[in-house]
């Protein structure tokens, strides 16, 4: 326990270098391309807070069912939608670039289309804040108290804090992805008024879970020779993870598919233009390289046993899921300001590790405040194992 505890305080101290610094040199974007550091901080912050959220909704759905691959990730997704607070400070940056990403926020785009005049009633800055003030108090509520019912430590045989837990959840995955669905309108639809999708927020929060099941996949493979991991994890926690990433690889290609479709059969223009700048000049390479990535490979790979049942083969899968969902984000966001081919600007570099150490930062800190183990869920059989306070 001792080792792991060590372990994961160098990560994180090396995660908050590596996120600290990377920041600090993209920072130096705003100075000389202030519009090339805003695409590359919005895609870069809606991935990372999609994980975040992603933790969120896995962890509802394994209070809800007692889940046995969530007998040893639980607290990596506690963790993970800990997060929030962090994200929700990372916000406050994206308000100064409002002028560079959305339309709606420039004065003389908004005089000059009538069609951003008639959406100006819902597009506007007090409307955005109010609303990304909204979503976030609703994540921050929901995530918090989850992760206070799940820590505190009952009385025997007391069923007070599961039952608490499990009726919060029910409302939490109506509420959580709606509000995605809001924010998806308002941090990327919005940066194209003439495009929609009523499709659109379910293909992201497809994304989160997935990227979730992913990240926890990576970690679970990598904690499993370490105490108390090594006493519980058996090859049936890997065999279902490998199951959860297929089913949601397939699900997420349904929806995204299904958008396609519909859009390319209705052929109008206000609404296939979003395709066009997206498969033009060289994005027809990086849309080939998602399609490989996030379902053709991991689709048929998935499809063995024997890779679902061997940690390192599965963890290179998840691994690739986690990064191509990085590549899809971008997609969805960077044709919009780069729409004849494929550019990629040196703060997207900095900006996503960036980002990205931070968030492990953040994260690691808050697996080690608690037992990395919750044993208090009387639907879950455990070894008869000592769990220490990971304190």
């Amino acid at each position: 326990m001792t080792d792991l505890v060590t372990s994961l305080t160098r990560l994180q101290r090396i995660s908050l270098a590596v996120g600290i610094g990377f920041l600090l040199v993209s920072g130096i974007g705003i100075a000389f391309d202030r519009h090339a550091f805003f695409v590359s901080y919005l895609w870069s912050y809606v991935f990372w807070t999609g994980l975040s959220l992603g933790c969120l909704n896995t962890a509802m759905i394994h209070y809800l069912t007692g889940s046995h691959w969530g007998q040893a990730t639980r607290r990596f997704l506690e963790a993970g939608f800990m997060t929030l607070p962090l994200m929700a400070v990372g916000f406050i940056p994206l308000l100064f670039g409002l002028h560079e990403l959305y339309p709606w926020a420039r004065p003389d785009a908004v005089a000059a289309d009538k069609l951003l005049q008639q959406k100006s009633a819902y597009e506007n800055l007090t409307g955005f804040v109010l609303r990304a003030a909204l979503i976030f108090t609703t994540w921050l509520l929901i995530a918090t108290r989850l992760r206070q019912w799940s820590v505190r430590r009952s009385n025997a045989g007391d069923p007070t804090p599961l039952v608490r837990m499990r009726a919060w959840s029910g409302p939490g995955l109506v509420l959580v992805p709606l509000t995605v669905t809001f924010a998806s309108v308002d941090w990327i639809m919005s940066i194209e008024p003439a495009w929609f999708s009523t499709i659109f927020g379910v293909i992201l929060l497809a994304g989160q879970v997935l990227v979730a099941f992913a990240f926890v996949t990576v970690l679970l493979v990598w904690l499993r020779p370490y105490p108390p991991f090594q006493a519980i994890v058996t090859p049936k926690h890997f065999h279902d993870l490998g199951n959860l990433l297929l089913a949601f690889v397939m699900f997420w290609t349904y929806v995204a598919f299904s958008q396609f479709l519909v859009i390319y059969s209705g052929n109008q223009p206000h609404e296939i233009g979003w395709y066009l700048h997206r498969i033009a000049g060289t994005w027809k390479g990086w849309l080939a390289a998602i399609a490989a990535c996030h379902f053709f490979a991991p689709f048929f790979i998935l499809l063995f046993r024997s890779v679902k049942q061997n940690p390192r083969h599965l963890a290179v899968v998840a691994l690739t899921l986690f990064l191509a969902h990085g590549a899809f984000v971008f997609w969805a966001v960077a044709p919009t300001f780069y729409p004849d081919g494929l550019i990629i600007h040196w703060t997207d570099l900095a900006v996503w590790p960036g980002w990205g150490g931070l968030w492990l930062a953040v994260f690691f800190s808050n697996l080690k405040r608690h037992p990395f183990l919750a044993t208090d869920d009387p639907r879950v059989s455990y070894p008869i194992i000592q769990i220490a306070d990971a304190k």
